[in-house]
C-alpha cells in the first residue's frame, strides 16, 4: 500500500506514476516534510481546527481530482477548506474519517460496501446506500451519489474486438464461446474474487485460456493489452487509456461488477447544511462521461487537477 505521509493545503499538480508515488512517499516519511511545506501528519487523528473542512483523497489520480472538485465547491460557498491528498488506500482513509483526521472523502459506493460487508449483493444504487448505512461507523454519513461510476470491467484490445466482431454494445456473455482462446490480465486478487474470475465463470460461464497476473488496471495491464500479451483484462471504466488505445469495454448486463457510483462520505455534524448542499449539487451534475473527460485532462494532458476541478465547476454552474 502506497501512502504519502504528509498534508498539503492544496492538491498535487501532477499525478505521478506508481514508482514516483512510492518514491515520494518514502522521501516524505524519511524527511518528515510535506509537498505543501506543512508539518501536519495526515495519519494523525483529531478534529479540524476553527471550523476548517479537511478534504482527503486516496492514492490515485481520480480520487485526488474528485477531492479538488469537492473542496473547490465548498470554497465557493465560503467554507474554509484544507486538503490531505494522496493519502493511501481505503484501510487508511476510512480510519482517518472515523477518527476525525478527514471531514470529507470521495468514495465509490460499491467498493465501500465491499469493504464494510463483503457478502452484500445489492441490486440497485439505493440498496447499496442502504446496505452501507447499516454498516457505516456511527460518526459518518453518505451524501447523495452521483451518476458517475468507475467500475472493474472486461476490456478487450482493438485487435481482439475486431477479430470476434465485438463492440462497446456487446456483452461479457458474448465471450462465452471464445474465452477459452483468450489470456486474461488483471491484479492477483482478481483471480479469487467474485467480482473477478470466480464471478465471470459462475455468472457468465467464462473459462479463459490462462490468467496473467499484472496490476489493478494500471500501466502493466494497459501495456499487456496494447501488446496483445493479454487479449482481455480488468481495466477501470473511467481510465482515459481506453479511448486513447481504442480498447473495447464489454457491457455487464448481470451487474457482476456492482455499483461504483462516486459518492461523498462525510463526518456527521462537521459540515454545514450549505456545504452538504454544495456536494450534493456536484453529485447531481457529475456523470461518467464528464468524469472520463476530466480524468483524461489530468492523466493524459497532465493538467493540474485543481485547475481542471475549477474549470469543470465553472462549466457546470457550480462555482
Amino acid at each position: 500500500m502506497i501512502i504519502t505521509a504528509k498534508s498539503s493545503t492544496r492538491s498535487i499538480p501532477r499525478h505521478p506514476g506508481p514508482a514516483a508515488v512510492a518514491l515520494a512517499a518514502t522521501a516524505a516519511l524519511l524527511a518528515g516534510c510535506s509537498s505543501g511545506g506543512t508539518s501536519e501528519d495526515p495519519l494523525k487523528g483529531g478534529d479540524a481546527k476553527g471550523g476548517t473542512v479537511v478534504v482527503g483523497s486516496n492514492n490515485f489520480a481520480e480520487s485526488i481530482l474528485l477531492a479538488d472538485i469537492y473542496g473547490e465547491a465548498l470554497k465557493s460557498k465560503g467554507v474554509k477548506v484544507t486538503y490531505k491528498p494522496n493519502i493511501g488506500s481505503r484501510e487508511t482513509t476510512y480510519g482517518l474519517m472515523k477518527n476525525g483526521g478527514i471531514t470529507v472523502l470521495p468514495e465509490y459506493n460499491g467498493s465501500l460496501l465491499a469493504y464494510l460487508d463483503a457478502k452484500a449483493k445489492p441490486k440497485t444504487v439505493e440498496e447499496t446506500t442502504t446496505a452501507i448505512n447499516g454498516k457505516l461507523d456511527s460518526g459518518l454519513e453518505l451524501l447523495k451519489p452521483s451518476a458517475a461510476q468507475n467500475k472493474d470491467s472486461v476490456t478487450l484490445n482493438s485487435e481482439t474486438a475486431k477479430k470476434y466482431k465485438l463492440t462497446s454494445d456487446s456483452s461479457i456473455a458474448d465471450l462465452k464461446d471464445v474465452a477459452k482462446d483468450l489470456v486474461f490480465g488483471g491484479s492477483p486478487e482478481f483471480q479469487t474474487r467474485h467480482q473477478g474470475l470466480v464471478g465471470l465463470k459462475s455468472v457468465y460461464g467464462l473459462q479463459f485460456k490462462t490468467f496473467k497476473s499484472l496490476d489493478a488496471g494500471g500501466p502493466l495491464t494497459q501495456a499487456a493489452l496494447k501488446k496483445n500479451t493479454v487479449q482481455a483484462a480488468d481495466v477501470f471504466t473511467t481510465d482515459p487509456t481506453i479511448a486513447r488505445e481504442k480498447f473495447v469495454v464489454l457491457k455487464d448486463p448481470q451487474n457482476l461488477f456492482g455499483f461504483q457510483n462516486v459518492q461523498p462520505l462525510v463526518r456527521k455534524g462537521e459540515l454545514s447544511e450549505e456545504g452538504a448542499e454544495a456536494l450534493n449539487a456536484v453529485s447531481a451534475k457529475l456523470d461518467t462521461k464528464a468524469l472520463l473527460e476530466l480524468d483524461a485532462q489530468v492523466q493524459l494532458e497532465k493538467k493540474d487537477p485543481l485547475d481542471v476541478a475549477r474549470a469543470w465547476l465553472k462549466s457546470a454552474g457550480l462555482d
